[in-house]
């Protein structure tokens, strides 16, 4: 009778600890992630433990909230919380899904930079795909001694942004997404395009701003150095170099399509029919064909160009103000018929 019930109680015992074991098997490699496809959470800077949970619960990713917080808290991952974005599969068990996110390898994101005109943009579209706060990014670029050690003040910091494709971390910041667009700013500028931009008397700043110029002027990239040439004639012997995208520039309105002519009187730096030379600063972000077509001015004798009367996109070109006045005349009566008066 006595071995009878010590028998039983071992397989009470035994059935105890396989019943323990397949709970916590389950709570380990259970597949616990939902969804058909990869998807992606994004865990803030600063976070803690109750937040990712909380995220990870809201998104819908976890079948089982309570086993993956009874597994990160063996893994010792509640205190070991680290920011970014992370690709959670379909079927990830609590193992593989909280080594993930203690690990920190987060998936890059990309970011486009291109067709910038002012700092507002640009931040908005730094902080639409990175974590960094686009109120603290623009502080940044308000701020003439940050951007002193950069080369760079509030009017000219534009230029320090090369248009291209990047791959970020989610939880970059203002100042390490400033700090690697400079990298970027002082890897495209080899000493090749500063030989070039010497040869057309003019510093990197210049290249960029005059860049920016002919990046407004036109979306031909044939065209841009024959742009390019007619303004580096005009600044060579000191007119003003009387571009309407500046004027556009100084209103702040971008939707203008018809410059008029009360808009040359606005008081502004921008203002290249109030003052001679070049604008302290870019209009836009150049892309780097802009900023090449500078290099590689056209060498031409041409002081004026106009839109063509046909809408295509193109120029035409003239010598003397006569000329110029004539393809202006032209241009001006496609605009009448077609009703485009602002």
């Amino acid at each position: 009778m006595i071995k009878r019930i010590t028998w039983i109680g071992v397989l009470i015992v035994a059935a105890a600890l396989l019943f323990t074991g397949y709970r916590v098997y389950n709570r380990i490699f259970r597949p616990n992630t939902g969804y058909t496809g990869d998807t992606f959470v994004h865990i803030p800077t600063g976070a803690g433990f109750d937040q990712v949970a909380g995220l990870l619960a809201t998104q819908g990713l976890l079948n089982d909230t309570s086993s993956f917080r009874w597994v990160a808290e063996r893994m010792n991952y509640t205190d070991r919380v680290l920011p970014g974005r992370y690709r959670v599969s379909p079927g990830m068990n609590n193992k593989e899904l909280v080594a993930l996110l203690r690990s920190g390898r987060q998936e890059p994101v990309r970011l486009v930079l291109n067709s910038v005109r002012i700092r507002e943009q640009l931040a908005g579209r730094v902080s639409a795909v990175l974590e960094a706060d686009s109120a603290e990014l623009l502080r940044l670029l308000r701020d003439n001694g940050y951007l002193e050690a950069f080369g760079f003040d509030t009017l000219n910091c534009l230029s320090m942004f090369v248009p291209n494709t990047y791959e970020f971390y989610w939880n970059t910041g203002p100042g390490e997404f400033i700090n690697r667009m400079n990298r970027e700013y002082q890897a495209f500028w080899t000493a090749d395009r500063q030989t070039q931009a010497a040869r057309a008397d003019l510093s990197v700043h210049e290249v960029s701003v005059l860049a920016s110029i002919v990046e407004q002027e036109t979306r031909k990239a044939d065209e841009k150095p024959m742009i390019a040439g007619v303004y580096i004639n005009r600044y060579r012997k000191g007119w003003k170099l009387e571009a309407d995208p500046t004027l556009v520039f100084a209103l702040g309105d971008f939707s203008i399509r018809r410059v008029l002519h009360k808009y040359k009187e606005i008081d502004s730096p921008f203002n290249t029919y109030m003052y001679a030379g070049l604008p302290p600063g870019p209009i836009c972000i150049p892309s780097i064909s802009s900023i090449d077509a500078v290099l590689n001015y056209a060498d031409h004798k041409y002081m004026y160009f106009c839109a063509r009367d046909d809408f295509s996109g193109y120029h035409v070109f003239a010598r003397t103000y006569s000329e110029h006045l004539a393809n202006a005349r032209r241009f001006q009566r496609e605009l009448n018929r077609r009703n485009i008066n602002s």
